[in-house]
């Protein structure tokens, strides 16, 4: 594959790239290129992760990017998930490794890491601490973001080392491309500043984007001084909201219920959660979108591009119950393969049995 093929590809799985001459650089230079993701295991899988995750590591791979999946298990023990009981923690990263197998994520190809390795190493920390050292407790606080968190004074003092722990991943890694989602852009910057401090290899941020959550959009909370990144993260698909979020696990007619009730109103793209997943999953893992109705109100039509869907939205051609019937069978067919494995397979079956009766805590 040539390098313009492989940037392309990569750079399609970006919302944001730091910076575009850096990724260039790599793929014509570098036949092995290494990213990372990294997620604290919790909860229920849900359409960002269960979903929308896979189909971006689909073109990763695609592009010879090596790929290394950091379960957190430390960070979410920190986070105080699934009450701070570690080996609960643990028994949900095995769970998602089941999610990311049933989604058809070849595991083979991935590198799965768990943070407990970092954990009891001394040089990890070594890491750590030189980080910390060359960054201000402001700074710090700003990056909890990746925490899901706000940065405020009555926040535990383990949240403190969150920032300095994650950017030390990216070393301890040791990868060419920060592969995550936007609201982990300030740790992601913080890093390409330590490696200049440092002298560590500067790493390229492919930041993906988040998907908004059934309600729609919601009055930025503080996360990030830009107000379109702060107003994306406050407004994503959270686990913790239920009937805001699409669950791997989640039947057909549940599906269709919790889409057609979601946030999309008529003839607005911008903000409509619908149209994300038109955009950010149907047109990623389909070629083309297919809405069907009836013929007295057009007949069936198959879009082959997101921009058709959009066109047609906008000039009220297309109707929002139309538009949301097509997109909850075309989620359907993404999910149904993994909720069935999650039936037959015994080992997947008892998994999520066990995190299912586990209290969520945050």
């Amino acid at each position: 594959m040539d390098a313009e093929t492989r940037f392309q590809l990569i750079a399609g799985v970006g919302e944001e790239i730091v910076t575009e001459k850096e990724l260039r650089e790599l793929v014509e230079t570098k036949d092995r290129i290494v990213a990372y993701d990294g997620f604290e295991p919790s909860g229920i899988a849900h359409l960002p992760v269960g979903v929308f995750r896979p189909l971006l590591l689909r073109d990763l791979m695609k592009a010879g990017v090596h790929f290394k999946l950091l379960l957190a298990d430390s960070f979410a023990w920190i986070n105080n998930k699934l009450g701070g009981d570690i080996e609960k923690i643990r028994k949900c990263g095995e769970y998602f490794l089941e999610v990311w197998k049933a989604a058809g994520v070849d595991m083979n190809k991935v590198d799965v890491v768990w943070h407990k390795e970092h954990f009891d190493d001394p040089e990890y920390w070594k890491k750590v601490i030189l980080i910390a050292k060359n960054h201000t407790i402001q700074r710090g606080m700003r990056c909890l973001t990746v925490a899901g968190r706000v940065g405020r004074e009555n926040n535990p003092t383990a949240f403190l080392f969150y920032p300095s722990m994650q950017c030390a991943d990216v070393f301890h890694l040791d990868v060419d491309i920060c592969q995550l989602g936007m609201d982990q852009r300030k740790v992601n910057m913080l890093a390409r500043e330590m490696a200049d401090k440092l002298g560590w290899k500067k790493p390229v941020v492919v930041s993906h984007h988040i998907l908004m959550g059934l309600e729609g959009p919601k009055e930025g909370e503080g996360y990030d001084e830009n107000k379109k990144i702060d107003k994306e993260i406050s407004s994503k698909m959270s686990k913790s909201k239920p009937d805001s979020a699409i669950f791997v696990h989640d039947s057909c007619e549940e599906i269709v219920r919790k889409i057609r009730k979601a946030y999309c109103p008529e003839k607005v793209v911008e903000d409509n959660p619908i149209m994300d997943y038109v955009k950010h999953i149907i047109f990623r893992a389909f070629d083309e979108f297919k809405v069907e109705r009836p013929e007295k109100f057009g007949g069936d039509v198959v879009y082959g591009s997101y921009e058709e869907v959009e066109g047609d939205y906008r000039e009220g051609k297309l109707h929002p119950l139309d538009l949301k019937m097509a997109v909850a069978a075309h989620l359907e067919k993404l999910i149904k393969p993994i909720r069935e494995h999650f039936e037959k397979n015994k080992k997947a079956r008892e998994l999520y049995e066990f995190i299912k009766n586990v209290e969520i805590t945050r």
